[in-house]
């Protein structure tokens, strides 16, 4: 969340790995290979498939717009940075809903089902896109309800604003979800996207890591392990690399 926002999100920190050491650069045939020596083979593996901008995979129309429009309440833009919308949040969740995410691949799903405490994780049959999909249409029916017919999406910024804080508080009931949940769900989905990397579809053009600082995927910081307090003048790298990485230079 950023500074301008009224709500006390907590924000995402960012841990930097340290880097291994490797020596670039060797010569085959005339022909230097840039990645002859990187710590990985571009392309090499099980990548993850970059998000694609287009269609929603897993929202409906009226779904998309509803978080594109929770995201820029809980991510607003400011002069320097774009909002949640814009940087791609409701991409990123849209894309992690309609895949292992939001199918629960990996976790034990047979019964008996019991609501347990808050430190034994999640404890339902229902999956990430089937608690997103009924909050995010009880939502639409209490704002309609609530606000003359409006959806959530209509709503000016201060009705907008009050909504999620009455959901952050627990004060707002939705029918059939519990919007406290989905409000701390939905927090930390976006979160997530504002940060990730790239290549999962938020943090477009890497305007998060801007936005803070972070360099990004680079493997060897060197040169900077004993500059502290300095600002690191490159631009931050995606999990794609760069360009030149990708290709042999003759």
């Amino acid at each position: 969340m950023k500074r301008d926002s009224q709500f006390e999100f907590c924000r995402r920190q960012l841990l930097l790995a340290g880097a291994a050491y490797f020596v670039l650069g060797a010569s085959h045939s005339g022909a230097t290979v840039i990645y002859d020596h990187l710590p990985w083979t571009p392309n090499a593996g099980n990548p993850p498939p970059p998000a694609t901008l287009g269609p929603w995979h897993f929202f409906t129309g009226d779904e998309g717009r509803t978080v594109e429009a929770l995201a820029d309440r809980i991510i607003p833009p400011d002069p320097d940075t774009p909002g949640g919308k814009d940087s791609g949040c409701a991409v990123f969740l849209d894309r992690q809903l309609a895949g292992p995410y939001g199918r629960q691949d990996g976790l034990y799903l047979r019964p008996p089902f019991l609501k347990g405490a808050r430190n034994q994780g999640h404890q339902s049959d229902k999956g990430p896109a089937q608690q997103y999909r009924e909050a995010l249409a009880a939502l639409t029916k209490s704002c309609r309800a609530k606000f003359g017919g409006k959806a959530f999406s209509d709503l000016s910024d201060a009705d907008k604003d009050r909504v999620l804080e009455d959901l952050e508080k627990g004060k707002l009931e939705l029918d059939g979800a519990d919007g406290k949940a989905f409000f701390d769900q939905l927090v930390k989905d976006l979160q997530t996207g504002f940060f990730a990397d790239p290549i999962y579809g938020g943090n477009r053009d890497m305007v998060a890591w801007k936005m803070i600082g972070y360099p990004g995927a680079r493997y060897n910081y060197l040169d900077w392990i004993n500059r502290h307090n300095e600002k690191f003048p490159l631009p931050p790298v995606s999990l794609t690399g760069r360009a030149e990485w990708t290709r042999a230079e003759r």
